[in-house]
């Protein structure tokens, strides 16, 4: 059995390099699937085979972890800054000067994360060290073996029994887009760019959540004693063939000419890349000739980076606005003299919040620098002193909400202020109203922000209920409606009374409740009078439900006015209880389910309501309860660790159909209910940087 066991690994790590390395699968997700099914079910019956560097580890635990401080076995030194072409002249100047002759470098992208040292032993990797400072950092390993493009077994021979490889791990905008979307949606301040945003994820607790935010990496300097090859080129190369992600970007140039090619090339392209870069990395080729340059006790003599300057413009800082969103977070913005900028004309630009405008002692009309922040959302950087009028006085956050005057709060942690006065704040109720339309919310078609801005003018909505007391003549009356429009709206606002309970906790707008916490808390809960009964520590009983979002919910709950909106929205016909499924039989009577992943034959919600229609049950979350998880293509990685730890069952949907038998299908099916969002080593010579 283990001689499968270890095929199976093998097999995976070969498909796990050329997906995410190379970018060149051979097999189907389907396929990639089954083999891993096979191993997780073999580790589990035989766990005297365990190995912490099995390709089913990847997906991370939900235990805690700490960080211990290690030292790095080789120094971490920085890299000295160059922002010219001029000062980049200046080190081959002096590169040469001391050498007596033209040498060779290697060009690089410098990627904008955040550094990592990996340290593998007869090619198996050991340990994950951040950069720290220089001489120790934190040991990140049970973190860094969820990114997939990390090898956690190498590839081929010939590499050295005990190295250490240095490289960037980072955030691709893809990610970034998609993590700061989900905290926007649950109230959460977004990370201010994908940097902060993959340090962050790096050092969470909890490496389950590490192996869902996507991080990336790539690996640019390896050590070790004695090097596998001559210069730093051709131990990249090797580092390749040993499934390391290394850059393609990578370039030998033999002269400032291509230097500068490289450069001015990477400065044009890099806003085409999926991942942020801030600069080149110029290193001397062979590790003879940095021997003799050698090292200050800061950065190597052999090396240089040359920083892109991000495109900015100068331009007037003419007055700052408040935005309140729909938790009551206040956001400054400020509103610029036009300028040109990156392509587009820009006229306002994010402050961030007190804090940022404390640090940049904004003040009125001074003229300020703007940038992209990560080549898309404009932001202050920076004050030009020289310009600033004479008697100009430190700007002063606003203590009051500038839409309704309630007295700001900044909670205690928090960087933003917040408008506490939500059943009184017009940005609040609009922008509460716009969220409970949504499509993942009621889904009412034919109300867009514009139309409910509308509403509330003209008085005819004040909260969510307000829309079940609409009547066709004022919506007719309304700018670019009509009868036909009106009409439209009324069927949709009736047909959202269907909406299940999960989704109408969703809409609601609970600060911290997105989609997936609303359907745990539907599941566990069955009710809102259930939710009403509950305390806060029966609250945080249910999955994925922390102290903050059951303090959240205990707050909005026992507001006298939302109780109100809740009690005529269960008079409209609202669902607020989990509906039970109409049988078609009993087939699958006392078994639970989690659906994760693509499926051939059917979609995921109607293999939800098969399996409520015959007698079995829906969960959000892998527990000690589930019966089965039905594991289609690309299903979740931590709902997989999860069945593994668990002890549950991997069902695939043949199975399930298999399990139906003759089983009658319902005549009709019922409105389904997604349960998807979802001691130290003697150091030696030799350094990274």
């Amino acid at each position: 059995m283990k001689d499968r066991i270890d095929t199976l690994r093998q097999q995976l790590d070969h498909h796990n390099y050329r997906y995410y390395v190379l970018s060149q699968p051979e097999i189907s997700d389907r396929e990639y699937d089954r083999l891993m099914r096979e191993l997780i079910d073999l580790e589990e019956q035989h766990p005297q085979y365990a190995d912490p560097n099995s390709p089913s580890q990847r997906v991370g635990n939900d235990s805690t972890n700490t960080f211990r401080q290690v030292p790095h076995r080789f120094p971490m030194l920085s890299l000295a800054n160059t922002y010219s072409m001029g000062e980049v002249a200046e080190f081959n100047d002096r590169v040469v000067k001391e050498i007596g002759r033209e040498v060779e470098y290697v060009c690089e992208l410098k990627f904008d994360g955040t550094a990592i040292s990996l340290t593998y032993e007869d090619g198996v990797l050991t340990r994950a060290v951040t950069r720290g400072d220089g001489t120790a950092g934190d040991d990140v390993t049970a973190n860094v073996r969820t990114i997939r493009s990390i090898p956690l077994r190498l590839r081929g021979e010939g590499y050295p029994p005990f190295f250490e490889i240095r490289g960037e791990i980072f955030m691709p905008h893809a990610s970034f887009n998609r993590l700061n979307a989900e905290r926007e949606e649950i109230g959460e301040a977004p990370f201010a760019n994908p940097r902060n945003a993959a340090a962050g994820t790096l050092k969470l607790q909890n490496s389950s959540v590490v192996a869902q935010r996507g991080l990336d990496s790539y690996l640019y300097d390896l050590t070790s004693n004695p090097m596998p090859a001559p210069d730093h080129f051709q131990t990249l190369e090797l580092a390749r063939s040993w499934g390391f992600k290394i850059s393609p970007q990578m370039e030998k140039c033999r002269s400032m000419a291509d230097i500068s090619r490289f450069i001015a090339r990477w400065d044009r392209e890099r806003a085409d890349l999926p991942y942020d870069t801030d600069g080149v990395v110029i290193k001397v080729n062979a590790y003879q000739t940095r021997r003799q340059l050698g090292h200050t006790a800061k950065a190597p003599r052999w090396a240089v980076a040359y920083k892109f300057k991000a495109e900015e413009a100068l331009t007037e800082l003419l007055s700052v606005d408040f935005q309140v969103g729909r938790t009551g977070a206040v956001t400054p913005v400020g509103n610029l003299s036009p300028v040109q900028l990156a392509g587009t004309t820009v006229k306002r630009a994010s402050l961030h919040n007190e804090d940022q405008i404390n640090l940049l002692d904004l003040r009125l009309h001074d003229w300020v620098y703007v940038e992209k922040g990560g080549e898309i959302i404009p932001k202050v950087t920076g004050v030009e002193l020289s310009r600033r009028p004479t008697g100009s006085v430190p700007f002063r956050f606003i203590t009051h909400c500038p839409a309704c005057g309630a007295l700001l709060e900044k909670p205690e942690g928090e960087a933003r202020h917040y408008c506490p006065n939500q059943g009184h704040c017009p940005p609040q109720i609009v922008g509460r109203i716009v969220h409970f339309i949504s499509r993942r919310a009621m889904n009412i078609d034919g109300l867009g922000e514009e139309t409910v801005q509308l509403l509330y003018e003209n008085g005819l909505v004040q909260n969510v209920a307000d829309l079940y007391t609409l009547k066709k003549e004022e919506l007719a009356a309304l700018p670019r409606l009509g009868d036909k429009s009106a009409e439209n709206i009324l069927k949709s606002i009736e047909a959202s009374q269907a909406v299940p309970f999960a989704r109408v906790l969703y809409a609601i707008g609970i600060r911290f409740v997105g989609e997936t916490t609303a359907k745990n808390l539907a599941l566990h809960f069955r009710s809102l009078d259930g939710l009403l009964r509950a305390s806060e520590q029966e609250l945080t009983e249910a999955e994925e439900v922390g102290q903050t979002i059951a303090e959240s919910i205990g707050r909005f709950l026992a507001d006298p006015e939302n109780r109100t909106i809740l009690d005529r929205l269960r008079g409209y016909g609202l669902s607020f209880e989990q509906s039970e499924t109409r049988l078609a039989s009993d087939a699958l009577a006392g078994l639970s389910f989690v659906i994760s992943g693509t499926f051939e034959h059917h979609s995921r919600d109607e293999l939800k309501a098969l399996i409520e229609a015959h007698g079995g049950k829906n969960l959000a979350a892998v527990s000690s309860n589930t019966t089965y998880l039905l594991a289609g293509a690309k299903a979740g990685e931590s709902k997989l660790a999860k069945a593994k730890k668990l002890g549950v069952r991997l069902l695939s949907e043949d199975e399930l159909i298999k399990m139906l038998g003759d089983a009658p299908r319902p005549v009709a099916e019922p409105e389904p209910i997604s349960t998807e969002t979802e001691s130290a080593p003697k150091p030696q010579q030799g350094f990274l940087f």
